[in-house]
């Protein structure tokens, strides 16, 4: 068995139907009598292996039967029934970006990067340099990267931009780059596979840091890439091996577990989301708010054409730092924490880390799955206590 047939076929069971049922039953193995659905994490470093090593199995570092499951499972959420992509998991969503940028990229080679995106491509921006690799950026919005794409290798797009939340026309951008010679990897982080499909829209690559909206619970690190090119996974592959930027068996198995929850947590987000959004557009004290979802947002047109869900993050700028910290002091239902797409509510001053070109007063506010009415009212409480302490 090669390691695409174990790894990354789809589960035709699955195939046509609707979202929530396919998160439910992604990724699950024949049943077999007596066996669990879902069978426990595989601890193991090594595998019986007599004889010559063709089996899936030899070593720990290679393979698990519980990756196995979860990228098949993930690769049926990325591309439903269609054969050929090929899923690899990570430990951390940086691990999965890594990978993809040092395995297609050598000295000599031009990349295409976000001025918008998370906050850690800088620290990559650095190393890409170190290696030989010119590093040119452009902001999300308004397809700016077009612009420096000309001889590019690689086109990086993150959409919806973090913490910006600006969007770009990806099926515009993967045309151009394709006819330019560029590989096209999309940071589908935000959106995840129920709200945007980098695959379907032409990509050569979608990333993401399922640490976030995948797994939605806030305990686990890990990140995944798919694609559809035999000759590009197995470069992936290579350096995951090289690097052993490895998920344990167990982060593997909770990711799994969580899926089956995938669509009715976004779904719950996304609406509260939207309610959230139309609220504090009525809110003198709010400005600069954005959500890709809400009819006037500047990036709504081009959301709506290639969206199917906009995702459980709203940002927003209040007064200034004093007055947003105030907010954030005051919220009761919501954690100040940083990460986003996770059942509990989180918000942030986002400016407080560096490396985000945002006022001081810039909230990223993740809506998780509360009851929206105690959310909302919450929240309005909250801007109602921080604008009278000022």
């Amino acid at each position: 068995m090669t390691h695409q047939e174990h790894a990354s076929g789809p589960d035709r069971k699955t195939a046509g139907l609707g979202d929530g049922t396919r998160a439910v039953r992604a990724g699950l193995p024949e049943p077999v009598k007596y066996e669990p659905t879902l069978p426990g994490p595989v601890f193991a470093a090594h595998f019986h292996l007599p004889g010559e090593p063709t089996g899936p199995y030899t070593y720990g570092r290679d393979e698990n039967p519980t990756w196995t499951h979860l990228e098949r499972a993930i690769g049926e959420l990325e591309a439903p029934g269609e054969e050929g992509v090929e899923t690899l998991v990570f430990a951390s969503g940086m691990a999965a970006i890594s990978a993809v940028l040092f395995s297609q990229l050598k000295s000599g080679d031009a990349v295409v990067l976000p001025t918008d995106g998370y906050q850690a491509l800088p620290l990559l921006h650095e190393q890409l340099r170190a290696y030989g690799i010119e590093v040119r950026t452009a902001p999300t919005g308004g397809d700016g990267q077009l612009a420096v794409l000309d001889g590019a290798r690689l086109l990086w797009i993150e959409t919806p931009s973090n913490p910006g939340l600006d969007v770009c026309d990806v099926r515009r951008l993967v045309r151009e780059a394709h006819a330019a010679g560029a590989l096209v990897a999309v940071d589908n982080t935000l959106a995840t596979p129920l709200g945007q499909r980098p695959l379907e829209l032409g990509a050569d690559f979608s990333v993401a840091s399922d640490t976030k909206g995948m797994t939605g619970h806030g305990d686990v690190l890990l990140g995944h890439v798919s694609c559809r090119d035999p000759g590009r996974a197995a470069e992936v592959r290579r350096w995951r091996k090289i690097v052993g930027a490895i998920p344990g068996p167990m982060e593997a198995w909770l990711a799994h577990r969580s899926l089956a929850t995938l669509q009715l947590r976004i779904d719950r987000q996304c609406a509260t989301a939207l309610e959230l959004a139309r609220t504090l557009s009525g809110r003198a004290d709010v400005t600069g708010l954005r959500y890709p979802g809400l009819p006037g947002d500047p990036s709504h047109a081009v959301a709506a054409r290639q969206m199917r869900r906009f995702g459980p993050v709203v940002s927003f700028e209040l007064a200034d730092r004093e007055r947003a910290d105030r907010f954030l002091e005051a919220l009761r239902l919501v954690d100040d924490a940083t990460s986003f797409g996770g059942v509990r509510s989180t918000a942030e001053r986002r400016g407080r880390w560096g490396g985000d070109a945002v006022a001081e007063g810039f909230i990223r506010f993740s809506v998780g799955a509360e009851d929206p009415e105690d959310l909302i009212a919450d929240v309005l409480r909250a801007l109602d206590e921080a604008g009278s302490a000022g």
